[in-house]
């Protein structure tokens, strides 16, 4: 039987089994703890914080051990779908996206496969924010330019009824009697 008689010791190994032997439990956590061990190379820890669905995908290619990780603001679409901001510095260059995480067996695990396809999007996101941003313009300068649309649509209404008035007055005016009647065949 194992006796542990210095109080330093007992608290050691009392944080060893917190930080080494329980599983964590929040979005943050697993995040956290998945990212960690593939920086630090160990790659079946790695996998045991994924679904099993995608373990299979995770690779040491995807982060290296000089990356420094850093998690953000975390989202519950609901009870079983989650998303945590995670920011990865790779050559001093931030890379920032959203660790997609879902409930599996009741614990937390990352969804790797949509994760690795955020992180595969980024490029596109300037070009994505730019055609919001040029979408937005036109939304805005279209508000602009309805009420002179309505008012020159108004304008042409009124003038093209005036000018059917005016039509519809030439057609019940008498025709002159006295006045020949012009044939299409003559000349």
């Amino acid at each position: 039987m194992l006796s542990i008689k210095s109080p330093v010791i007992f608290v050691g190994l009392f944080c060893v089994f917190l930080l080494y032997g329980c599983e964590p439990t929040t979005p943050e956590a697993v995040t956290t703890r998945f990212w960690q061990t593939l920086a630090q190379g160990e790659l079946e820890a790695s996998k045991t914080q994924t679904t099993q669905a995608t373990q299979h995908l995770v690779t040491l290619k995807d982060i290296d051990s000089h990356s420094k990780i850093s998690i953000g603001a975390v989202t519950l679409s609901d009870q079983t779908n989650a998303l945590v901001v995670t920011t990865i510095n790779r050559n001093k260059k931030p890379v920032t996206f959203d660790t997609v995480l879902l409930k599996e067996q009741d614990s937390w695990k990352v969804d790797f496969a949509q994760t690795h396809t955020n992180i595969a999007m980024m490029p596109f996101d300037g070009i994505v924010k730019s055609l919001e941003n040029l979408g937005d313009s036109l939304t805005k300068k279209l508000e602009e330019a309805v009420p002179q649309i309505e008012r020159e649509m108004e304008s042409m209404g009124n003038e093209l009824k005036n000018q059917l008035d005016e039509f519809g007055k030439s057609l019940k005016k008498p025709q002159d009697p006295n006045k020949p009647k012009s044939h299409p065949n003559t000349i």
